[in-house]
């Protein structure tokens, strides 16, 4: 009998060793864990299909700001779009969705966050935000808040919704978006009761004070983030209108007719 205590207490000991263990690697891997970048050296051309501006904009010493805007003819420009991206690689990853908006007369403008492309500097949720103001205060020089909208796909709603929160705009359009980071990671760690995050990217609180119209667009399929997150953003969101594509994925929703033509109305 007592050597099966002993047993027992040494195989509950090792359980918890290895428990924390693995806690303290996923806190010190969480950066490769969220984000993906694909780094492009400074003198790297960009090809793009449609007509495109780079701008370098020289934030600090150590962090360049790197944007491409995607432009439409200027008597025909409508407004602009804010588009911020997911978490692969850089700007070249997302450009094929410039002509979902190009055609109805917005302008895309891309930036990449530190470590994505050509934009350097250290990769902090507070330096996302931070940049995203940048190119805000880019479009409200040029433009009135009725002509702006902010975008956010998968990693980047977090900062649209952030940026919508804070500043005006036409509307704010999210596409598989989090409910925040602690309650994703802990769909993926249910065993772990409290994450350690250094990201937050609280989104259902930022989504509480933003005064334009919301539209949430999230498939049933997702399989990177599930769709009852963004169930429970529209839940407590009352301004917050979801759009349920039926089979959608993470990466697909474009292909479905329910999304263009919620989009084409939006963008009409």
């Amino acid at each position: 009998m007592e050597q099966r205590s002993k047993k027992f207490w040494r195989i509950l000991k090792w359980t918890f060793i290895v428990y924390v263990l693995v806690g303290a690697l996923l806190y010190w891997l969480q950066d490769k864990l969220l984000f993906h970048p694909k780094t492009l050296s400074r003198d790297y051309s960009f090809h793009f299909s449609q007509p495109f501006v780079e701008l370098n904009l020289p934030i600090s010493k150590e962090h360049n700001l790197n944007v491409i805007r995607f432009k439409v003819d200027a008597a025909s420009r409508k407004g602009v779009v804010l588009f911020f991206h997911g978490n692969k690689e850089n700007v070249e990853h997302y450009a094929f969705y410039a002509p979902l908006f190009t055609r109805h007369g917005y302008e895309v403008w891309m930036m990449d966050y530190p470590k994505f492309g050509k934009t350097t500097g250290a990769l902090k949720e507070q330096t996302l935000y931070a940049d995203a103001l940048i190119l805000y205060k880019m479009a409200i020089a040029q433009m009135p808040s009725e002509k702006i909208i902010i975008y956010g796909k998968s990693l980047g709603t977090g900062v649209a919704a952030q940026l919508a929160s804070v500043r005006d705009c036409k509307e704010l359009i999210l596409e598989t978006p989090y409910y925040n980071i602690d309650t994703l990671a802990k769909h993926y760690f249910p065993i772990y009761p409290v994450v350690l995050t250094r990201f937050e990217f609280t989104t259902n609180a930022h989504l509480q004070t933003v005064h334009a119209p919301i539209y949430i667009f999230h498939g049933t399929d997702d399989g990177v983030i599930p769709y009852k997150q963004s169930k429970r953003l529209a839940e407590e969101c009352k301004t917050a209108q979801l759009i349920t594509i039926e089979g959608g994925s993470h990466n697909d929703l474009f292909r479905f007719d329910v999304y263009q033509n919620k989009m084409d109305s939006l963008l009409r």
